[in-house]
C-alpha cells in the first residue's frame, strides 16, 4: 500500500537537493509558490497529474516521491508498534514522526529489528539448554566431579591420623579429578560457543550434513546439467564431513539430489514453475513425478537471487525431523518435539494427501508463510519388509510468491517458546509466558 502523506517532505528534500528556491519549482510545475508550501508541509495530499508534473520538474521517477526510500523504514515502526500492542504508540503519525525526526525513525526501527533477533537467539538457546542430550550429561560429569573432589577434601581435612598410603591416595584422586573437571569444563564451554544461530562446528552427523549444504544455500551445481559428479566421490571429498556416518547421509542426500535434478532440469522446472502460477502439484502431474519432488526442487533451487530463501523440513513416520532447510523467520528446532500443528504433520497422517496451509508465527506483528506438505508409504523392503512413512514440507515466505487469501493458521516451534498459550495442541508451559 503506497504511502502518501510523505509525499510533501520528498518533494521538500528533492528541491532542496537540487538548490531550487519554492517559486522556481512551482512555475516548472505551473502551480503558485503558496500551494507548493503547502504541499511540502504535508497539509495537502497530492496524487495524478501533479505528481507527475513535480516529478518531471525535479528529474525523478513519480515513486520516489509517492513511496520513497523510507516505505521500508514505515514499515518498520509498523512492525515495532504491533509487536507492543499494549504500549498506545500513535500509529497515524508513523509517517510524520519518520518525516520530521528520521534518525530517531530509524534508530528506533534498528532496535527494534535488533530485540527481535535477539528474541530468536534466545528462543534458540532456551531449545538447546532444555534439550540437548550433550549438555545435560557434560553438567552432570561437571557436577559428579565436584562432588567427588570435595568429599575427598573434607575426608583429608576432617581426620587428623589419616594412614600416610591413604593420604597419598586421596591426594592422587582429587588430582585426578581436578583434571577430568578441568577437560569437562573446558568441553562444556567449547560447546556453549556453538549455541548461535549457526554452530561453529557439527554436534551429530545429520548437522555435519545441514551445515555444509547451508554453505551453498542448499544449492548443488556439481549435480546439475547433463554430465552431474558422482554422489559417492562427492560425498567423500566433502568438507566437514568428520564421520563414515556423516558421509552416508551425504551420499544418500547427493543420490536423492542428482535423481531431483535429472528428472527436473533446472531451466525447465523453473519455466513449468511460473506458468503453473507457482502450483506445485500442476508441476508434479506436468512431468508426472511425485508431489515431494518437485517440493525438494524448489527449495533447492530457489536461492537468494530470486528473493527469500525458501525452507524445507522433512520427518519419518515418528515425527522427528530428518532434514532442516532454514528459511528466515521460521524456527526449525535442533532439539526437542515440535509444534504439532505444523501442516508436515497432517501430511503425515495421510499419506498421499497433498496439504497446502497459509501459517504465521509470533505475536504482535507475526510472519506469514505458505506451506506445501505431503507424505508418502513405501516398503524398501518389499511386501514382508516394514511399512516406512516419510513426510516433506515447503515453506515459502512472503515475497516469494502470490499467497492466497483467507485466515492464517497460528503455529509455533515448540511448546517451550511458543507464545500461543491457548492453543488447543499445547503439550507444556511456555517459557516465554513464564518470564511475562
Amino acid at each position: 500500500m503506497a504511502k502518501t502523506t510523505l509525499t510533501g517532505t520528498r518533494i521538500r528534500s528533492e528541491r532542496q537537493r537540487l538548490g531550487l528556491k519554492q517559486t522556481e519549482l512551482a512555475a516548472r510545475a505551473g502551480i503558485s509558490a503558496s500551494y507548493l508550501n503547502l504541499i511540502e508541509h504535508n497539509r495537502r495530499r497530492i496524487g495524478g497529474k501533479l505528481v507527475l508534473d513535480l516529478s518531471r520538474a525535479l528529474g525523478v521517477e513519480p515513486a520516489a516521491l509517492t513511496e520513497g526510500a523510507q516505505a521500508p523504514l514505515l514499515e518498520s515502526l509498523h512492525a515495532a508498534a504491533a509487536d507492543h500492542p499494549e504500549v498506545p504508540a500513535e500509529t497515524a503519525r508513523i509517517e510524520d514522526f519518520a518525516g520530521r525526526f528520521p534518525g530517531w525513525a530509524a534508530l528506533l526501527a534498528a532496535r527494534s529489528a535488533r530485540v527481535a533477533r535477539l528474541e530468536r537467539r534466545v528462543e534458540t538457546l532456551t531449545d538447546r539448554l532444555t534439550h540437548d542430550p550433550f549438555l545435560s550429561s557434560a553438567l552432570h560429569d561437571v557436577l559428579s566431579t565436584v562432588t567427588a573432589i570435595r568429599s575427598a577434601a573434607a575426608i583429608l581435612a576432617d581426620t587428623e591420623d589419616i594412614d600416610p598410603e591413604w593420604q597419598a591416595r586421596f591426594l592422587r584422586n582429587i588430582r585426578d579429578d581436578a583434571h577430568r573437571l578441568g577437560d569437562g569444563a573446558s568441553a562444556l564451554v567449547r560447546h556453549l560457543d556453538q549455541s548461535g544461530e549457526r554452530p561453529a562446528a557439527a554436534g551429530t552427523p545429520q548437522e555435519e550434513l545441514e551445515q555444509l549444504l547451508e554453505v551453498s544455500d542448499f544449492h548443488l551445481p556439481a549435480l546439475e546439467g547433463p554430465l552431474p559428479q558422482d554422489p559417492a566421490a562427492l560425498a567423500a571429498a566433502a568438507p566437514g564431513l568428520t564421520s563414515p556416518a556423516a558421509r552416508s547421509l551425504a551420499r544418500a542426500h547427493f543420490d536423492r539430489y542428482r535423481s531431483d535434478a535429472a528428472a527436473l532440469a533446472a531451466g525447465a522446472f523453473g519455466r513449468a514453475l511460473a506458468q503453473s502460477g507457482f502450483d506445485p502439484l500442476r508441476v508434479a502431474r506436468l512431468f508426472d513425478v511425485p508431489l515431494a519432488m518437485v517440493l525438494r526442487r524448489w527449495a533447492a533451487l530457489a536461492g537468494p537471487q530470486g528473493g527469500p530463501r525458501p525452507g524445507l523440513v522433512r520427518a519419518d513416520g515418528s515425527g522427528t525431523l530428518i532434514f532442516r532447510q532454514p528459511t528466515q523467520g521460521f524456527a526449525l528446532p535442533r532439539f526437542g518435539a515440535v509444534c504439532p500443528l505444523w501442516p508436515l504433520f497432517e501430511a503425515l497422517t495421510h499419506p498421499n494427501v497433498p496439504v497446502r496451509r497459509l501459517v504465521e508465527l509470533g505475536e504482535g506483528a507475526p510472519q506469514r508463510f505458505l506451506t506445501y506438505a505431503i507424505s508418502s508409504a513405501t516398503r524398501p523392503s518389499g511386501f514382508d519388509g516394514p511399512l516406512v512413512h516419510e513426510a516433506t514440507m515447503l515453506i515459502l515466505p512472503e515475497g516469494l510468491v502470490p499467497f492466497p487469501g483467507g485466515d492464517a493458521l497460528p503455529i509455533g516451534s515448540g511448546c517451550r517458546i511458543c507464545p500461543h498459550e491457548a492453543c488447543v495442541a499445547r503439550r507444556e508451559p511456555s517459557l516465554l509466558s513464564a518470564a511475562d
